[in-house]
């Protein structure tokens, strides 16, 4: 059985310890040093950051989020373990973890922390597919005669480095394709280093439910649930025309993953699925007016981040979330794509006007996806409102003012609303 020393990195025969350091962090697998496709995954990403700037706050539950009427972006293990999840309600998780600091997240700060990250990564191999600011897969295929050290090895020297140099950790999946190597790096959190080879696919997918697919929600959980589909036994007795007719596409890569199969590549020009903003009020809003100034503000972030990117979407969206939760979501797809915040705004306002009754929201979100090239974008001119093409020329011209002047240089009527 072969080993490995995840702190002093000595390659041995397996054992519970390391002959040469004494350290009992050791891995140790029959194919521990063959397998090449990895996932790794920041421990708590936003809270470890706002506690190593901040060291006060090392042996205190940090809640990463809005205010008290927002949700949780993130939180430390000391608050996951009083039962603070992500995306749950500030009120709630308060009020199970009272003693906790809340702090405001710092996107920026932690996107410059991300490339930190990122380039520590590309010295081991540039074939990486970033998921968010926290996690990647990367495949490690050939890197071996280069580095002088199988993936393995690369891996624990790329969480030490984090540790030492930027004083973070992660946790790393490691198998023999993507599915399985995302599962794997959950495993073990924090500071975690999870196998799953070919050899043991099968035996580790035995009893496992369902839900531990990546993307599989709440609806899609629901689905299963109604055809008998709760664990990876239930999934592998179906036949794969059977789940094609029942669940269409995704049948079909279910088939795949009952068996541990993930034929897609760590693609490192995987393309962006959707752009979006939103916000959470302090108090509820009903007023028609003010969530039409809100919605401009959304549809402004939305295009100067797509505009940024060189992108543009075909699709725009408007997310309401109501004070008990329950959520509204209208879109419409447009004729051609756009990056012009103009056009977004008024579809935007067009789909809150859909929305019948007078309720109070608590969240308003815009999102643009269907994404393409900036070239790609607002080659037609729109008929039916012959304006149109003057106020997109002014939002560039805008544009270019900001760029020089800052952001502040023009602000528009509306989003003082």
């Amino acid at each position: 059985m072969q080993a490995l020393c995840r702190d002093c990195l000595h390659m041995f025969e397996t054992g519970t310890r390391c002959p040469v350091c004494r350290s009992p962090r050791v891995l140790s697998h029959p194919e521990l040093f063959s397998l090449s496709i990895a996932h790794m995954d920041c421990d708590a990403f936003y809270a470890s950051v706002e506690k190593r700037d901040t060291p006060e706050l090392r042996d205190t539950p940090v809640i990463v989020g809005g205010g008290k009427r927002g949700v949780v972006s993130t939180c430390c293990y000391l608050a996951r373990i009083k039962g603070v999840r992500s995306a749950m309600p500030m009120f709630q998780a308060l009020k199970l973890c009272p003693e906790a600091v809340v702090v405001k997240p710092r996107g920026s700060h932690y996107a410059a922390v991300s490339r930190q990250i990122r380039a520590l990564m590309d010295e081991l191999t540039p074939v990486i597919e970033p998921l968010s600011l926290d996690e990647a897969f990367l495949d490690l295929t050939s890197t071996e005669r280069l580095h002088k050290a199988p993936p393995a090895v690369l891996l624990c020297r790329l969480l030490k480095r984090m540790e030492l140099e930027l004083g973070l950790t992660g946790s790393v999946g490691l198998s023999h394709n993507k599915f399985l190597a995302k599962i794997a790096s959950d495993l073990d959190k924090p500071r975690g280093f999870s196998i799953i080879g070919k050899g043991d696919t099968a035996a580790f997918l035995k009893g496992k439910p369902v839900r531990m697919i990546w993307g599989v929600g709440a609806a899609t959980q629901e689905h299963l649930n109604a055809a008998g589909i709760r664990t990876f036994d239930d999934l592998a007795r179906w036949d794969r025309k059977d789940l094609h007719h029942r669940f269409g596409q995704i049948g079909d890569r279910l088939w795949y993953l009952a068996r541990g199969e993930d034929y897609r590549r760590v693609n490192p020009h995987e393309p962006m699925k959707s752009i979006s903003a939103e916000t959470t009020f302090d108090e509820d809003i009903a007023d028609r007016d003010l969530l039409d100034g809100h919605i401009w503000r959304l549809a402004e972030k939305v295009a100067d981040r797509t505009k940024a990117k060189g992108l543009a979407g075909r699709t725009v969206t408007l997310k309401l979330k109501r004070a008990d939760f329950t959520t509204i979501t209208r879109r419409h797809t447009l004729r051609e794509p756009t990056q012009i915040a103009d056009r977004l705004y008024r579809e935007a306002a067009d789909l809150l006007a859909q929305v019948k009754g007078r309720d109070a929201y608590r969240l308003i979100g815009v999102g643009l996806s269907d994404i393409v090239s900036a070239g790609e974008a607002d080659l037609t001119p729109d008929l039916l409102d012959p304006q149109a093409a003057k106020r997109a020329g002014a939002e560039r011209a805008t544009d270019a003012i900001r760029a020089r002047f800052g952001p502040d240089a023009i602000v528009k009527g509306r989003s003082l609303r």
